[in-house]
Protein backbone atom coordinates (compact mmCIF):
# COMPACT_ATOMS: atom_id res chain seq x y z
CA UNK A 1 0.00 0.00 0.00
CA UNK A 2 1.18 3.08 -0.66
CA UNK A 3 1.49 5.79 2.49
CA UNK A 4 -1.50 8.05 1.59
CA UNK A 5 -3.62 4.71 1.77
CA UNK A 6 -1.89 3.50 5.18
CA UNK A 7 -2.73 7.02 6.69
CA UNK A 8 -6.14 6.48 5.83
CA UNK A 9 -6.13 3.03 6.71
CA UNK A 10 -5.14 3.85 10.51
CA UNK A 11 -7.38 6.84 10.46
CA UNK A 12 -10.80 4.71 9.74
CA UNK A 13 -9.25 2.35 12.08
CA UNK A 14 -9.05 5.24 14.92
CA UNK A 15 -12.43 6.25 14.03
CA UNK A 16 -13.84 2.99 14.23
CA UNK A 17 -14.81 3.06 10.69
CA UNK A 18 -14.90 0.25 8.72
CA UNK A 19 -11.66 -0.64 6.15
CA UNK A 20 -11.78 -0.11 3.02
CA UNK A 21 -8.44 -0.98 0.86
CA UNK A 22 -7.31 -1.53 -2.58
CA UNK A 23 -5.02 -4.96 -3.03
CA UNK A 24 -1.55 -4.19 -3.81
CA UNK A 25 0.38 -7.20 -5.04
CA UNK A 26 3.48 -6.28 -2.25
CA UNK A 27 1.29 -6.22 0.90
CA UNK A 28 -0.10 -9.63 2.34
CA UNK A 29 -1.14 -8.18 5.55
CA UNK A 30 -3.07 -4.82 4.96
CA UNK A 31 -3.93 -5.16 9.16
CA UNK A 32 -0.25 -4.76 9.85
CA UNK A 33 0.34 -1.98 7.41
CA UNK A 34 -2.25 -0.18 9.11
CA UNK A 35 -0.61 -0.81 12.40
CA UNK A 36 2.40 0.23 11.65
CA UNK A 37 1.62 3.24 10.66
CA UNK A 38 -0.48 4.44 13.37
CA UNK A 39 2.45 3.69 15.50
CA UNK A 40 3.88 6.14 12.95
CA UNK A 41 2.14 8.76 13.45
CA UNK A 42 1.97 8.26 17.51
CA UNK A 43 6.14 8.18 17.65
CA UNK A 44 6.08 11.17 15.62
CA UNK A 45 3.74 12.88 17.65
CA UNK A 46 5.82 11.87 20.98
CA UNK A 47 9.12 13.29 19.50
CA UNK A 48 7.36 16.88 18.90
CA UNK A 49 5.96 16.67 22.25
CA UNK A 50 9.57 16.27 23.53
CA UNK A 51 10.90 18.57 21.99
CA UNK A 52 8.41 20.97 22.95
CA UNK A 53 8.27 20.27 26.59
CA UNK A 54 12.72 20.63 26.29
CA UNK A 55 11.78 23.73 24.59
CA UNK A 56 9.85 25.30 27.87
CA UNK A 57 11.87 23.54 30.34
CA UNK A 58 15.36 26.06 28.48
CA UNK A 59 12.80 28.67 28.66
CA UNK A 60 11.91 28.68 32.18
CA UNK A 61 15.87 28.21 32.99
CA UNK A 62 16.08 31.05 30.64
CA UNK A 63 13.73 33.25 32.76
CA UNK A 64 14.97 32.13 36.19
CA UNK A 65 18.46 33.22 35.57
CA UNK A 66 17.60 36.05 34.19
CA UNK A 67 15.76 36.79 37.40
CA UNK A 68 18.69 35.92 39.34
CA UNK A 69 21.15 37.95 37.51
CA UNK A 70 18.76 41.43 37.58
CA UNK A 71 18.47 40.89 41.32
CA UNK A 72 21.91 40.45 42.00
CA UNK A 73 23.71 43.91 42.69
CA UNK A 74 23.52 46.50 39.28
CA UNK A 75 20.95 44.54 37.82
CA UNK A 76 17.31 46.26 37.08
CA UNK A 77 15.33 43.62 39.82
CA UNK A 78 13.36 45.32 42.34
CA UNK A 79 14.22 44.30 45.66
CA UNK A 80 10.65 43.64 47.56
CA UNK A 81 9.73 46.54 50.60
CA UNK A 82 11.81 45.56 53.65
CA UNK A 83 13.93 43.35 52.42
CA UNK A 84 17.10 44.41 52.39
CA UNK A 85 19.16 43.72 49.18
CA UNK A 86 22.07 41.78 48.68
CA UNK A 87 24.19 44.52 47.91
CA UNK A 88 23.44 46.74 51.00
CA UNK A 89 23.85 43.65 53.06
CA UNK A 90 27.57 42.85 51.94
CA UNK A 91 28.56 46.68 52.41
CA UNK A 92 27.36 46.30 56.03
CA UNK A 93 29.43 43.49 56.78
CA UNK A 94 32.23 45.10 54.90
CA UNK A 95 31.84 48.16 57.29
CA UNK A 96 32.03 45.50 60.09
CA UNK A 97 34.53 42.82 59.33
CA UNK A 98 36.00 43.87 56.31
CA UNK A 99 36.49 42.19 52.89
CA UNK A 100 39.08 39.88 54.19
CA UNK A 101 36.44 37.89 56.46
CA UNK A 102 33.23 38.68 54.38
CA UNK A 103 31.55 35.48 53.14
CA UNK A 104 32.29 34.91 49.68
CA UNK A 105 28.61 35.83 48.49
CA UNK A 106 28.90 39.29 49.95
CA UNK A 107 32.39 39.44 48.82
CA UNK A 108 30.75 39.69 44.98
CA UNK A 109 28.29 41.41 45.39
CA UNK A 110 30.87 44.61 46.55
CA UNK A 111 31.41 46.71 43.64
CA UNK A 112 35.33 47.09 43.45
CA UNK A 113 36.26 50.56 42.52
CA UNK A 114 39.69 51.31 40.23
CA UNK A 115 42.59 52.37 41.68
CA UNK A 116 41.62 56.21 41.17
CA UNK A 117 38.39 55.38 43.52
CA UNK A 118 40.52 53.66 45.86
CA UNK A 119 38.06 51.96 47.84
CA UNK A 120 34.20 50.29 47.52
CA UNK A 121 31.65 52.47 45.85
CA UNK A 122 28.59 52.49 48.40
CA UNK A 123 25.47 51.19 47.45
CA UNK A 124 22.76 53.54 46.77
CA UNK A 125 20.41 53.32 49.47
CA UNK A 126 23.95 54.54 51.89
CA UNK A 127 24.60 57.40 49.64
CA UNK A 128 20.73 58.73 49.90
CA UNK A 129 21.00 58.82 53.31
CA UNK A 130 24.31 60.38 53.47
CA UNK A 131 22.78 63.19 50.64
CA UNK A 132 19.64 63.42 52.90
CA UNK A 133 21.70 64.12 56.65
CA UNK A 134 24.08 66.64 54.29
CA UNK A 135 20.65 68.45 52.93
CA UNK A 136 19.15 68.26 56.63
CA UNK A 137 22.70 70.05 58.22
CA UNK A 138 24.00 72.20 55.25
CA UNK A 139 21.63 75.62 55.20
CA UNK A 140 22.40 76.79 51.32
CA UNK A 141 20.99 73.43 50.09
CA UNK A 142 17.88 73.61 51.44
CA UNK A 143 17.27 76.64 49.29
CA UNK A 144 19.15 76.17 45.70
CA UNK A 145 18.45 73.64 42.98
CA UNK A 146 20.62 70.58 43.38
CA UNK A 147 21.14 67.69 40.78
CA UNK A 148 23.15 65.20 40.35
CA UNK A 149 25.64 63.88 36.84
CA UNK A 150 28.31 61.37 36.14
CA UNK A 151 30.32 63.90 34.16
CA UNK A 152 33.12 65.55 35.61
CA UNK A 153 31.51 69.04 34.95
CA UNK A 154 28.06 70.04 33.98
CA UNK A 155 27.81 72.69 31.18
CA UNK A 156 24.75 74.78 31.34
CA UNK A 157 23.60 77.24 28.25
CA UNK A 158 23.09 81.13 29.65
CA UNK A 159 21.29 83.74 28.08
CA UNK A 160 23.86 86.23 26.60
CA UNK A 161 21.52 88.50 25.22
CA UNK A 162 17.56 89.28 24.69
CA UNK A 163 15.63 89.56 21.50
CA UNK A 164 14.67 93.24 21.25
CA UNK A 165 11.51 93.86 19.71
CA UNK A 166 11.65 97.57 17.64
CA UNK A 167 9.03 99.40 16.46
CA UNK A 168 8.67 99.36 12.27
CA UNK A 169 6.91 100.83 9.61
CA UNK A 170 4.21 99.39 7.14
CA UNK A 171 6.70 98.51 4.66
CA UNK A 172 10.41 98.72 6.26
CA UNK A 173 12.22 96.12 6.94
CA UNK A 174 11.86 93.85 10.42
CA UNK A 175 14.88 93.60 12.50
CA UNK A 176 16.31 90.31 13.77
CA UNK A 177 15.45 89.45 17.63
CA UNK A 178 16.82 85.86 18.08
CA UNK A 179 18.29 85.53 21.71
CA UNK A 180 21.81 84.80 22.14
CA UNK A 181 23.20 81.92 24.35
CA UNK A 182 27.04 80.90 26.12
CA UNK A 183 27.97 78.89 28.11
CA UNK A 184 28.53 78.05 31.69
CA UNK A 185 30.43 75.26 33.30
CA UNK A 186 30.54 74.00 37.02
CA UNK A 187 33.66 71.17 37.39
CA UNK A 188 33.06 68.88 40.00
CA UNK A 189 35.82 69.20 42.94
CA UNK A 190 36.60 66.19 45.12
CA UNK A 191 35.96 66.39 49.17
CA UNK A 192 37.50 63.30 51.34
CA UNK A 193 37.02 62.76 55.09
CA UNK A 194 37.97 60.25 57.38
CA UNK A 195 35.89 58.96 60.63
CA UNK A 196 36.88 56.68 63.63
CA UNK A 197 34.49 53.91 65.00
CA UNK A 198 35.69 51.76 67.66
CA UNK A 199 35.80 48.20 67.21
CA UNK A 200 33.49 47.37 69.98
CA UNK A 201 30.66 49.43 68.21
CA UNK A 202 31.29 47.22 65.18
CA UNK A 203 30.98 44.23 67.03
CA UNK A 204 27.95 45.53 68.36
CA UNK A 205 24.62 43.85 66.19
CA UNK A 206 22.11 45.44 67.93
CA UNK A 207 23.62 48.57 66.39
CA UNK A 208 22.53 49.67 62.94
CA UNK A 209 26.31 50.62 61.70
CA UNK A 210 25.28 51.92 58.56
CA UNK A 211 23.43 54.66 59.83
CA UNK A 212 26.18 55.47 62.60
CA UNK A 213 28.70 55.92 59.58
CA UNK A 214 26.27 57.38 57.14
CA UNK A 215 25.40 60.39 59.90
CA UNK A 216 28.92 60.52 60.97
CA UNK A 217 29.69 61.06 57.29
CA UNK A 218 26.86 63.42 56.48
CA UNK A 219 28.12 66.02 59.21
CA UNK A 220 31.26 65.93 57.96
CA UNK A 221 30.88 66.59 54.37
CA UNK A 222 27.80 69.18 54.94
CA UNK A 223 30.47 71.33 57.13
CA UNK A 224 32.71 72.00 54.64
CA UNK A 225 31.11 71.87 51.85
CA UNK A 226 28.23 74.44 53.37
CA UNK A 227 31.01 76.81 53.75
CA UNK A 228 32.48 76.07 49.83
CA UNK A 229 29.06 76.56 48.64
CA UNK A 230 28.22 80.54 50.80
CA UNK A 231 31.70 81.56 50.23
CA UNK A 232 34.07 79.10 48.45
CA UNK A 233 37.33 80.81 46.44
CA UNK A 234 36.42 78.38 43.65
CA UNK A 235 40.28 77.08 44.21
CA UNK A 236 39.46 73.34 44.74
CA UNK A 237 36.06 73.85 46.16
CA UNK A 238 33.14 75.42 44.43
CA UNK A 239 32.47 79.23 43.84
CA UNK A 240 29.96 80.10 46.62
CA UNK A 241 27.17 82.37 46.20
CA UNK A 242 28.22 85.32 48.02
CA UNK A 243 31.15 85.46 44.90
CA UNK A 244 28.20 85.76 42.52
CA UNK A 245 29.12 88.71 40.23
CA UNK A 246 26.66 91.23 38.89
CA UNK A 247 24.96 91.03 41.79
CA UNK A 248 22.78 94.59 42.51
CA UNK A 249 23.24 96.33 45.98
CA UNK A 250 21.16 98.46 48.29
CA UNK A 251 23.39 100.32 50.55
CA UNK A 252 21.74 100.26 54.40
CA UNK A 253 23.63 103.79 55.10
CA UNK A 254 24.61 102.84 58.31
CA UNK A 255 28.35 100.97 59.21
CA UNK A 256 26.61 98.85 61.89
CA UNK A 257 22.72 99.87 62.66
CA UNK A 258 20.46 98.06 60.44
CA UNK A 259 17.67 99.96 58.48
CA UNK A 260 14.29 98.25 58.56
CA UNK A 261 13.27 100.93 55.84
CA UNK A 262 16.08 99.39 53.94
CA UNK A 263 15.29 96.32 54.34
CA UNK A 264 11.96 96.84 52.89
CA UNK A 265 13.45 98.65 50.27
CA UNK A 266 16.56 95.18 49.84
CA UNK A 267 13.04 93.09 49.02
CA UNK A 268 10.85 94.99 46.53
CA UNK A 269 14.44 96.26 44.35
CA UNK A 270 13.97 92.32 43.38
CA UNK A 271 12.32 91.69 40.11
CA UNK A 272 8.54 90.70 40.93
CA UNK A 273 8.88 87.19 39.28
CA UNK A 274 11.72 86.35 41.77
CA UNK A 275 9.95 88.09 44.74
CA UNK A 276 7.06 85.56 45.49
CA UNK A 277 9.74 82.42 45.73
CA UNK A 278 12.58 84.60 47.44
CA UNK A 279 14.40 83.61 51.23
CA UNK A 280 16.66 86.16 53.27
CA UNK A 281 19.79 84.48 53.75
CA UNK A 282 21.92 85.20 57.35
CA UNK A 283 23.70 84.44 59.99
CA UNK A 284 22.32 84.03 63.73
CA UNK A 285 23.59 86.72 65.11
CA UNK A 286 22.10 89.17 62.29
CA UNK A 287 19.17 86.99 63.04
CA UNK A 288 18.90 88.12 66.47
CA UNK A 289 19.11 92.00 65.58
CA UNK A 290 16.67 91.66 63.15
CA UNK A 291 14.51 89.98 65.58
CA UNK A 292 14.49 92.94 67.46
CA UNK A 293 13.30 95.70 64.86
CA UNK A 294 9.86 96.90 64.05
CA UNK A 295 7.77 99.03 61.77
CA UNK A 296 6.47 102.31 62.60
CA UNK A 297 3.51 100.38 64.06
CA UNK A 298 5.59 99.11 67.07
CA UNK A 299 4.86 95.61 65.08
CA UNK A 300 8.04 93.39 64.74
CA UNK A 301 8.97 92.66 61.03
CA UNK A 302 10.12 89.40 62.00
CA UNK A 303 7.88 86.44 62.52
CA UNK A 304 8.41 83.13 64.40
CA UNK A 305 6.99 79.71 62.68
CA UNK A 306 4.08 78.44 64.12
CA UNK A 307 4.63 74.71 62.01
CA UNK A 308 7.52 72.51 62.78
CA UNK A 309 10.32 71.90 60.44
CA UNK A 310 9.03 75.64 59.35
CA UNK A 311 11.36 78.57 59.32
CA UNK A 312 10.76 81.95 60.56
CA UNK A 313 9.90 84.83 58.29
CA UNK A 314 11.17 88.38 57.78
CA UNK A 315 8.11 90.25 56.18
CA UNK A 316 6.59 87.83 54.65
CA UNK A 317 9.27 85.56 53.39
CA UNK A 318 11.46 82.76 54.73
CA UNK A 319 14.60 83.41 56.73
CA UNK A 320 18.08 80.79 55.82
CA UNK A 321 20.59 80.87 58.68
CA UNK A 322 23.75 80.56 57.47
CA UNK A 323 26.81 80.48 60.17
CA UNK A 324 28.93 81.81 56.64
CA UNK A 325 27.74 84.47 56.35
CA UNK A 326 29.36 87.75 57.62
CA UNK A 327 28.66 89.56 60.80
CA UNK A 328 27.26 93.18 60.75
CA UNK A 329 30.36 95.61 60.06
CA UNK A 330 31.47 98.54 58.09
CA UNK A 331 31.48 97.53 54.41
CA UNK A 332 30.01 93.99 54.86
CA UNK A 333 27.05 92.32 52.98
CA UNK A 334 25.27 90.52 55.95
CA UNK A 335 21.87 89.78 54.18
CA UNK A 336 21.05 88.75 51.03
CA UNK A 337 17.61 88.18 49.66
CA UNK A 338 16.46 86.32 46.24
CA UNK A 339 15.35 83.66 44.51
CA UNK A 340 18.31 80.90 45.37
CA UNK A 341 16.92 78.07 43.19
CA UNK A 342 17.88 80.21 40.28
CA UNK A 343 20.68 82.12 41.82
CA UNK A 344 22.83 78.98 42.41
CA UNK A 345 23.12 75.21 41.64
CA UNK A 346 25.10 71.79 42.94
CA UNK A 347 25.79 68.99 41.21
CA UNK A 348 26.69 65.72 42.97
CA UNK A 349 28.42 63.42 41.04
CA UNK A 350 27.36 60.01 41.26
CA UNK A 351 29.43 57.32 43.00
CA UNK A 352 30.43 57.66 46.94
CA UNK A 353 33.66 55.26 47.99
CA UNK A 354 34.45 54.31 51.02
CA UNK A 355 37.81 52.63 52.46
CA UNK A 356 38.37 50.46 55.64
CA UNK A 357 41.88 51.24 57.58
CA UNK A 358 42.20 48.79 60.34
CA UNK A 359 45.75 49.61 61.13
CA UNK A 360 45.98 53.32 61.74
CA UNK A 361 44.18 53.54 64.39
CA UNK A 362 44.66 49.72 66.08
CA UNK A 363 46.07 50.09 68.56
CA UNK A 364 43.45 52.91 70.35
CA UNK A 365 40.87 49.82 69.74
CA UNK A 366 39.87 52.20 66.65
CA UNK A 367 38.90 51.16 62.64
CA UNK A 368 39.47 54.14 59.93
CA UNK A 369 37.07 54.73 57.33
CA UNK A 370 37.80 57.19 54.74
CA UNK A 371 35.13 58.80 52.74
CA UNK A 372 35.48 60.47 49.27
CA UNK A 373 32.69 61.90 47.36
CA UNK A 374 33.00 64.49 44.26
CA UNK A 375 30.58 67.59 44.30
CA UNK A 376 30.47 70.95 42.01
CA UNK A 377 28.50 74.04 42.60
CA UNK A 378 28.53 77.68 41.09
CA UNK A 379 26.24 80.95 40.43
CA UNK A 380 23.71 80.47 37.73
CA UNK A 381 21.72 83.87 37.87
CA UNK A 382 22.87 87.20 39.30
CA UNK A 383 19.39 89.19 38.78
CA UNK A 384 17.61 87.04 40.80
CA UNK A 385 19.36 87.61 44.37
CA UNK A 386 19.92 91.52 45.77
CA UNK A 387 22.65 91.85 49.05
CA UNK A 388 22.23 94.59 51.67
CA UNK A 389 25.59 96.73 52.08
CA UNK A 390 26.54 97.84 55.56
CA UNK A 391 28.10 101.27 54.99
CA UNK A 392 28.10 104.84 56.08
CA UNK A 393 25.96 107.49 53.88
Amino acid sequence: MTKIALACAASSLMAGWPLETRADPDDTDPLAAATAAVEELRSGFTEHQTRADATIAELRSQVTDLETRMNRPGGNGVTPPGEITLERRAFSSFLRLGNDRMPADEVRALIVGDDTKGGYLAPAEFQTEVIKGIVEISPIRQAVRVGSTSAGSVILPKLTGRPTAQWVGEDEDRPETTMTYGQLEIPMHELACYIDVSLRLLEDSAINIDSEVATELSQEFALKEGSAFSNGDGAKKPLGIQRTAGVTEVVNGHATNLSADKLVALMYSLPAQYRSNASWLMNNTTLGVIMTLKDGQGNFLWQPSYQQGQPSTLLGRPIIEDPSMPDITNGAYPIWFGEFAKVYRIYDRIGMSILRDPYTQATKGMVRFHARRRVGGGPTLAEAARKLKMATS
